[in-house]
């Protein structure tokens, strides 16, 4: 179903967006609204401290309860994020820990989960409200992976929760009160690996990728009514890319990264502006933007990994060959394409850390690889990048935060470190940067 919406309605969406925003934190121009915030990651200024540890410029850390790797989102003074609580379960496991677990994890007893929302202070981490959204006994997934990996996204006036272990979207007043709930399904995803989509906002509409081993789709609901505007069902399979909305100056596109296709969609209406193919396997990361192209790959075991950059103003059916070549597309590259950590683009380059404490830089103009240079010290990074014109940080999972210099020339300017397993994407409010560990969740500013 695909549904117009009036062109009025739209511009008061917009506006109150801005406005509530503007009132809830004044000094606050570039809100993180939903997974990697407004923009994939990427700041005008990084106004969070450029050093911290447990004893320096360490506002609070809060024991959390239960498990996720979903990113809080803040709006004024609140924090919101996802947990999913167990009297049984441990906590989810570390990139080789849960390889090495692979073996065995399969025939582990499945277990009861509630699925938590939580309301923290910015101030201090303290609790102000906590909804319980439902519990079930879900089948097991891997160990590195969690039942509440999909990150919220707020309109600054509602927060939108989503739990793709239940399939449960959830509408939220600041106070915790629920506005609306929409039951979308639960099904078998990533061959046992579970879900990781977050949900993107823009507009007055809350979009839900659910790509999955049966039955797949895109779908657009309205902010304030839950009604769904539109939906489109896929052949595509399981993926755990997040939706991007990407701004540029002939049109805002909603991207979707789905096994072997992106789809480039209209957010009001969700008819498709562009399709490309032939990148073959899924995405576990999402995509990166400038105000140009954005670009977007995959890597993995049975992976060529291509790395691929699409011009905005892009249209129509676009299909790669086999070496991932199309004369519609900006640029590729073979054996390029991210992991898990999404990518970043800054003072004109696009970053890609690799295995092996490897950091991949990109020339955003041409694909030519400007460095491929080893970052001493760093782990494997799962948590997505960010970055300003000068700086580009990279928290890798051991806790450690490894700054560069952004731009051609390779250089660390420093590395942080904290004691707990991160794979959780770092939110920033302004001066304050939060960072969500296995046990914890950490308030870095001044």
């Amino acid at each position: 179903m695909r549904v117009r919406r009036a062109v009025v309605y739209r511009l008061v969406g917009l506006v109150s967006f801005v406005l509530c925003f503007a009132i809830a934190r004044a000094t606050y121009a570039e809100p993180w609204n939903q997974f990697r915030g407004a923009a994939a990651g990427k700041l005008t200024e990084i106004r969070h401290p450029a050093q911290w540890s447990a004893d320096t410029n360490l506002a609070w850390a809060v024991q959390l309860a239960g498990s996720g790797w979903s990113s809080p989102v803040v709006v004024g003074e609140r924090i919101f994020l996802t947990s999913a609580e167990s009297d049984a379960a441990g906590k989810p496991k570390g990139m080789m820990a849960g390889v090495a677990s692979m073996a065995t994890y399969r025939s582990a007893k499945p277990k009861q989960y509630r699925y938590v929302v939580s309301c923290l202070s910015l101030a201090d981490g303290s609790e102000l409200w906590k909804q319980a959204v439902g519990e079930s006994t879900p089948a097991v997934i891997h160990p590195s992976n969690t039942y509440a990996t999909e990150s919220p996204a707020t309109d600054g006036e509602r927060v939108f929760t989503f739990f793709a272990t239940t399939g449960t979207l959830v509408a939220w007043d600041l106070d915790g009160n629920e506005l609306w709930k929409k039951e979308l399904g639960s099904y078998p995803a990533g061959n046992g690996f579970g879900t990781g989509s977050s949900l993107a906002v823009f507009d007055g509409l809350v979009f839900v990728q659910l790509d999955n081993d049966q039955q797949s789709f895109v779908a657009a609901f309205d902010t304030a009514t839950g009604q769904q505007q539109w939906r489109d069902d896929r052949s595509t399979k399981t993926s755990w890319s997040t939706p991007l909305i990407w701004s540029h100056a002939q049109q805002t596109e909603l991207v979707t990264c789905g096994a072997g296709v992106v789809t480039s969609y209209n957010p009001s209406d969700g008819e498709i502006v562009w399709q490309l193919t032939g990148t073959q396997s899924a995405f576990s990361g999402s995509p990166a933007i400038d105000a140009k192209q954005i670009y977007f790959g995959n890597s993995g075991p049975m992976s060529a990994g291509p790395l691929v950059a699409v011009r905005a103003g892009t249209s129509g059916e676009v299909e790669l060959d086999g070496q991932f070549k199309s004369d519609e597309i900006a640029w590729s590259r073979v054996k390029s394409g991210p992991g898990m950590a999404s990518p970043v683009v800054a003072a004109g380059y696009l970053y890609i850390p690799g295995r092996g404490g490897i950091l991949n830089c990109y020339d955003t103009a041409t694909g030519e690889r400007q460095y491929r240079e080893r970052v001493e010290g760093m782990s494997t990074v799962v948590a997505s990048l960010w970055a300003d014109e000068q700086r580009v940080f990279l928290l890798d999972e051991k806790g450690t935060t490894h700054i560069i210099q952004a731009g051609a020339d390779f250089a660390v300017l420093g590395a942080n470190k904290l004691d707990d397993l991160f794979w959780s994407t770092p939110t920033i409010a302004d001066d304050t940067l939060l960072l969500r560990g296995v046990e914890k969740l950490y308030c870095i500013r001044p």
